[in-house]
């Protein structure tokens, strides 16, 4: 590992807008002492509670916390050296509105009660074209987030990947969820200025190559109702075929 991570690990130990439990912390730990209290014990206010998932580097956490002083905003990755960017403008800019939790998605029923999270943004994910059950909009997740927040909650995709956007709309469609809003090409729709105008890096990167933003926004069901995967053929990412070298020749680093 190098020592400019080794450095930002040591860094995040000690800010204090980042939690930071692992598996094994968890356990240790009996359990995360703040769920069902991050909006009191942590943000000392009432205000919702919104969820960035693998924030990397916590670009729209950061935008979202300026943009609605109003909510809370939780960034979450299992990637420390990513997120510190994110916390060191949280800390060096005093943001009190936006924290940093590292751990995997998978736990996140172990650190939020039911109902505690009000809505959940998924920005630029790997789209998982061979793994539905690692994909952040497959159903394997969206049974994890009914865990943490109330039916109808609205989860919001942003994503430069075709195959992600068609899978999640069917998906969505397949299952009954009311679908809010899909649109291929987000800033040349009506939501252009209903989403927050915050663009990550990587976002920046697919734009100035001409691949537009897909945006979809769906509500969660009710804890009862079963879902199921779609059975439909979804045409794979062409320039996600790519290996590494030539992402990286592109300036795409994976």
């Amino acid at each position: 590992m190098g020592k400019n991570k080794l450095k930002k690990f040591a860094e995040m130990e000690r800010l204090d807008c980042v939690f930071q439990y692992p598996k094994s912390a968890l356990e240790a730990a009996g359990g995360c002492p703040l769920r069902g209290l991050w909006a009191k014990d942590v943000f000392a206010n009432s205000n919702p509670i919104v969820l960035e998932l693998g924030c990397g580097k916590g670009e729209y956490a950061v935008g979202m916390g300026k943009a609605d002083p109003a909510s809370n905003f939780i960034g979450i990755d299992i990637k420390g050296a990513r997120m510190w960017s994110g916390a060191r403008t949280v800390a060096d800019e005093g943001i009190a509105n936006v924290r940093f939790l590292r751990t995997s998605i998978h736990l996140l029923p172990e650190f939020f009660a039911p109902g505690e999270v009000s809505s959940i943004w998924i920005t630029f994910p790997d789209p998982q074209m061979k793994k539905v059950n690692k994909r952040l909009t497959g159903t394997h997740f969206v049974d994890i987030y009914r865990r943490v927040c109330p039916p109808g909650a609205l989860i919001n995709l942003k994503t430069d990947s075709p195959f992600l956007y068609a899978y999640t709309l069917a998906m969505a469609r397949h299952n009954g969820l009311e679908v809010v809003a899909a649109t291929p090409d987000l800033y040349a729709s009506e939501w252009a200025d209903r989403v927050p105008r915050i663009t990550t890096y990587y976002e920046a990167q697919w734009l100035g190559r001409g691949i537009p933003s897909k945006y979809i926004a769906f509500r969660l069901p009710a804890p009862d109702v079963v879902l199921t995967e779609p059975q439909v053929d979804i045409e794979p990412d062409s320039y996600r075929s790519f290996g590494r070298g030539n992402l990286e020749s592109l300036g795409l680093r994976t």
